[in-house]
């Protein structure tokens, strides 16, 4: 017998868009629910994507400044080892510890949790599938949060432990030799970067002649200068047509090159929208050729009551802009209004140094024909910079050269993913590059960086 219980507003995923959806729309009176399938609330993000990967990418680096960047400071370490064990549990740890406030945040606001598979069943229902007696839920508005998987590239095939995706990479238990990463966008670099600090000589294969696609070129290109100085080793222009593992090696074949050899692979070349078993299909849904749903600008799909956020939609798959869509459609399905600013909506890279971009990058104004002015200045004209001895990349802002409004802003340097927050917030308020040459800032900061840039438009830096 099927138990059937009814809510205002049933959540499919409990991701950063699910989850955070589900709060504000139960701040605003709803009754909600959200179904999630791993018992672990706070999906991939939180899981086995942005946060553990963040903890491995600021342990790495600890482990990288020890051995090569105290001595400068007067500071004399003595024989360094890697407690690789410690700083992985150190990563689960941080990973408990915020799912639990998940968990508790779902507590305080009264969302009703059901662990199980969630799965549409007509207009307004949802199966939960769970190992426990079927159970059906009624509501008025049904949001699909599901978020997104690895992509599959033809030819690799995963085995979970030696060939494997970024989950797997996140929990080596030991150093890899020598690690293949397939493809140079940000799960690429980001993982590379700590296998490479950690001693594994770390090759990256990239089918595209360029790294970090979407992004700025010219950001991208100072990042490649800058990441291969640490010693990553990027091929660009490969085809991956293959792998296997053959005695004790991985084998990965490359259209037209010898094959190369590897003790890992890590398979990196993007996300695709999570849409397996949704039941799409019983309320007649169908799916865009790249596989996300199609929604209008209230997230609803082409059935009534559903509505859909964050990576199984169209645009960036990223962590903060799902939570943004999550907040504006509760906000649409309590009060009638509900927005996102898709202009100010930042993307990071969190290699050392970190980058950043926000708006748009110089290849689509040229692209379309948005004359515009340019202004750069390089930390290693900051006085803050110097003093952490983080001196390398530069913050570029471009700005429409008619009205002066700020049109993007791109960073490579220290801390760039908190210093692209002011720009967000400019580009999101409509400033200028002079309104934010204006503004006073704190000496000595990072800060003061993206300030001298804005003066740059109109050629007017004062320290470089």
């Amino acid at each position: 017998m099927t138990t059937m219980r009814e809510h205002d507003l049933v959540i499919i995923g409990a991701g950063p868009g699910g989850y955070v959806g589900a709060i504000r729309a139960a701040q605003l009176g709803l009754s909600v629910a959200c179904i999630e399938e791993v018992s672990a609330l706070g999906g991939t993000c939180l899981r086995i994507g942005c946060i553990p990967s963040k903890a491995l990418l600021e342990s790495s680096q600890r482990f990288l400044d020890a051995r090569d960047k105290l001595a400068i400071h007067g500071v004399m370490a003595g024989e360094l080892k890697l407690d690789l064990e410690t700083m992985l549990r150190r990563k689960d740890q941080i990973v408990t510890t915020l799912t639990r406030g998940v968990e508790a945040l779902f507590k305080k606001n009264k969302i009703t949790r059901y662990l199980g598979h969630g799965r549409l069943n007509g207009l307004g229902r949802v199966l939960v599938e769970s190992s426990g007696e079927p159970l059906e839920l009624k509501a008025k508005s049904i949001l699909i949060a599901t978020g997104s998987k690895p992509a599959p590239l033809p030819g690799v095939v995963l085995d979970g432990d030696r060939i494997g995706t970024s989950t797997e990479a996140l929990s080596y238990a030991t150093v890899p030799e020598h690690l293949i990463v397939i493809g140079a966008g940000y799960i690429g670099v980001e993982l590379g970067s700590v296998w490479r600090r950690l001693g594994s000589k770390v090759t990256v294969l990239e089918y595209l002649d360029r790294i970090l696609s979407g992004m700025d070129g010219e950001l991208a290109a100072e990042a490649k200068k800058v990441l291969e100085k640490q010693g990553l080793q990027f091929k660009l222009g490969c085809k991956v047509t293959g792998t296997r593992v053959e005695k004790g090696q991985c084998v990965v074949e490359i259209e037209g090159q010898v094959p190369t050899l590897s003790d890992r692979v890590l398979l990196a070349v993007g996300r695709v929208p999570n849409t397996d078993h949704l039941g799409l299909e019983s309320v007649g849904i169908k799916l865009h050729k790249k596989g996300s749903i199609p929604v209008n600008d209230h997230f609803e799909t082409s059935a009534q009551g559903v509505y859909a956020i964050g990576d199984v939609i169209d645009g960036p798959m990223l962590a903060h802009k799902a939570e943004e869509e999550g907040v504006a459609c509760a906000e649409y399905l309590a009060t009638g209004r509900g927005h996102v600013n898709y202009d100010a909506i930042a993307a990071v890279v969190y290699t050392e140094p970190e980058i950043a971009s926000v708006g748009k990058t110089e290849e689509l104004l040229k692209e379309n024909g948005i004359d515009y002015r340019k202004g750069m200045f390089p930390f290693r004209g900051n006085a803050r910079a110097r003093t952490i001895n983080q001196v390398e990349g530069w913050v570029k802002v471009l700005a429409d050269a008619k009205t002066d409004r700020i049109l993007g802003v791109h960073i490579i340097g220290p801390h760039a993913g908190d210093l692209i927050n002011e720009a967000a917030a400019a580009i999101a308020f409509g400033a200028s590059s002079e309104d934010l040459a204006r503004i006073c800032h704190v000496h000595p900061t990072l800060g003061e960086a993206l300030r001298e840039a804005s003066l740059a438009v109109a050629g007017r830096a004062l320290n470089f």
